[in-house]
């Protein structure tokens, strides 16, 4: 996924704020007495600072520089080791928590989604929590944001227009499989568009790839209240134990 213009990066939080995801993910911290917490795609951080606590090393690693650039400069970032990169620069030691919010596992396609689970396998310690959310393809999330009309907004920066054009789909009939889509940004006339894929996989397919991995699933969750997954299920939420 290209960096995102930096106008656009401080508008992130303000369109993905705090709210029961950041709840669930503190609270599988928490309760794991976590000393060591690794949050893999952590984007502006906002999420990541809240893992900060006495005696706890907090990790935040993320491919986009002015994503960590904001990251950085946000209240509590020094209780924070920053990392630019992906799955591959994760720092040594043996964390005992490691999360994926955001839906970032949508954004890592097949082959690196593969290492990055042996990745994270590498990095936490036996025993170690691994947490994350996926879409749940069933649910065909994309079609309500193709065909969704562009709104328009005034930021700090100008009237922006937004907008989602759905480029190409590579998808069997349960909804698996990859996505393009156009993310249309226009800052009072100015084209900040950018281009990204999203990989859907069912519950059955990421349980075999964490499976795969060296991971147990200790849960698959339909939603944040810890709900039984449905056909209708909007998300995946995945709970799974280093082995």
């Amino acid at each position: 996924m290209p960096d995102l213009d930096p106008r656009l990066v401080e508008l992130y939080d303000i369109d993905n704020p705090d709210g029961p995801d950041h709840d669930y993910y503190r609270s599988l911290v928490d309760h794991a007495g976590a000393r060591a917490v690794l949050d893999l795609g952590c984007g502006t951080g906002l999420l990541t600072v809240t893992f900060a606590a006495p005696d706890r090393r907090v990790v935040g690693v993320d491919p986009s520089p002015a994503m960590l650039h904001f990251a950085k400069r946000r209240r509590g970032a020094e209780q924070v080791d920053w990392i630019l990169g992906d799955s591959r620069s994760i720092p040594p030691g043996a964390h005992d928590v490691a999360v994926l919010s955001g839906n970032v596992a949508q954004h890592i396609p097949d082959g690196a989604w593969e290492r990055t689970l042996a990745d994270l396998h590498a990095s936490l310690r036996p025993g170690g929590l691994l947490a994350f959310e996926s879409r749940n393809p069933s649910d065909r999330a994309w079609e309500g944001w193709a065909s969704a009309a562009p709104t328009e907004r005034d930021t700090p920066h100008g009237r922006l227009q937004e907008s989602f054009e759905l480029l190409h789909t590579d998808l069997d009939e349960a909804g698996e499989g990859t996505i393009t889509l156009r993310s249309r940004n226009l800052l009072d006339g100015e084209d900040l568009s950018h281009d990204f894929t999203l990989a859907f996989r069912s519950e059955a397919t990421l349980v075999e790839q964490l499976d795969h991995a060296g991971f147990d699933v200790r849960a698959v969750w339909g939603g944040w209240d810890r709900i039984p997954v449905r056909e209708d299920s909007r998300l995946l939420v995945i709970e799974a134990i280093r082995r």
